[in-house]
């Protein structure tokens, strides 16, 4: 009996989940699936920067876990681009980092581990005016572009 599959921990989706190559017919496409721990390893090692050892951290995996998701990673998007395949963006065994919401309408603020994005409702009033607070290990709820993270450089010290 294989083992479980840990999940993966992810700290924001994609802001453009499908990718398609231009000149071709949508009916004629092939489609290639990055999951959404793919596209965490490759926003983590590419992007950002980090060694396999500070990306596994932070997605709560062995850095030879890491290395085989980035292997796929790579191996996929090099066939959607030499093969003008679309990328689509999706699933995967995964689940957010921790992340703090506030409640436009009463207030309350409570932290929970979601793969919806924001909650369906505040815990105390039940509506549906809700605002990210806080996100992942680093504290800020945003994306890493070219190093910099919570809007200091790479390095900084992060409190």
């Amino acid at each position: 009996m294989p083992r479980p599959l840990k999940y993966r921990v992810i700290c924001r989706y994609p802001e453009a989940n499908l990718f398609t190559p231009t000149g071709i017919s949508s009916t004629d496409l092939d489609e290639v699936v990055l999951t959404l721990d793919e596209f965490e390893a490759i926003n983590h090692a590419d992007l950002d920067g980090m060694t396999q050892e500070e990306a596994s951290k932070l997605m709560d995996i062995s850095r030879q876990t890491f290395g085989r998701i980035i292997a796929n990673a790579h191996r996929k998007i090099a066939d959607a681009l030499v093969k003008g395949k679309a990328l689509r963006i999706e699933g995967g065994n995964y689940i957010m980092s921790e992340r703090g919401f506030e409640c436009s309408n009463c207030g309350c603020k409570w932290e929970e581990i979601s793969t919806e994005g924001k909650p369906k409702g505040c815990p105390a009033c039940c509506k549906s005016d809700i605002k990210v607070v806080s996100s992942h290990k680093c504290h800020g709820n945003h994306s890493h572009i070219k190093g910099n993270c919570c809007g200091k450089e790479k390095g900084a010290d992060i409190d």
